[in-house]
């Protein structure tokens, strides 16, 4: 699939050391279109919609910041850490800034263990977004449905 121009544009600043020293790619070397369509037919297969999946998240974050930056023990299954850094970072389609942050959820139930930020959520929310495979903040749909499932 084929990127439109604001594509083309959000992945010039997706690359490593635009917005953030690592990106948004990881090792993924397909188009940013196709990286979203992929990750949409997977949703569409493991029937999770990416709107509740970011919900049941920021629920985590929400429940995580309780123990303000040390691991806590949320809903008896996940240990969730959450830390934060001074600044913002910009989304790299344009659309807004978001609070630097980290969440790290391990569950203890499915084995799965997510990082994620705000931006991180605002990127699967607006833009469907999961980040490519390899980047450490990746939002992989298979890990999302173990995780929250």
């Amino acid at each position: 699939m084929k990127n439109t121009e604001a594509e083309k544009n959000a992945l010039q600043r997706m690359k490593p050391g635009a917005i953030t020293i690592q990106g948004f790619l990881g090792t993924d070397t397909r188009s940013l279109a196709d990286i979203i369509e992929a990750d949409a037919e997977e949703f569409r297969r493991l029937k999770l919609d990416p709107e509740e999946a970011a919900d049941g998240l920021e629920r985590l974050r929400d429940a995580g910041q309780a123990g303000l930056g040390e691991p806590i023990t949320v809903e008896g299954r996940y240990i969730v850490s959450t830390g934060d850094a001074r600044g913002v970072l910009p989304c790299p389609y344009g659309d807004g800034v978001f609070h630097k942050n980290s969440v790290t959820v391990d569950d203890e139930q499915s084995g799965v263990e997510l990082i994620y930020s705000d931006l991180s959520l605002h990127l699967l929310r607006a833009h469907g977004f999961c980040q490519g495979q390899g980047s450490p903040f990746r939002l992989a749909p298979e890990a999302l449905a173990r995780l929250l499932g």
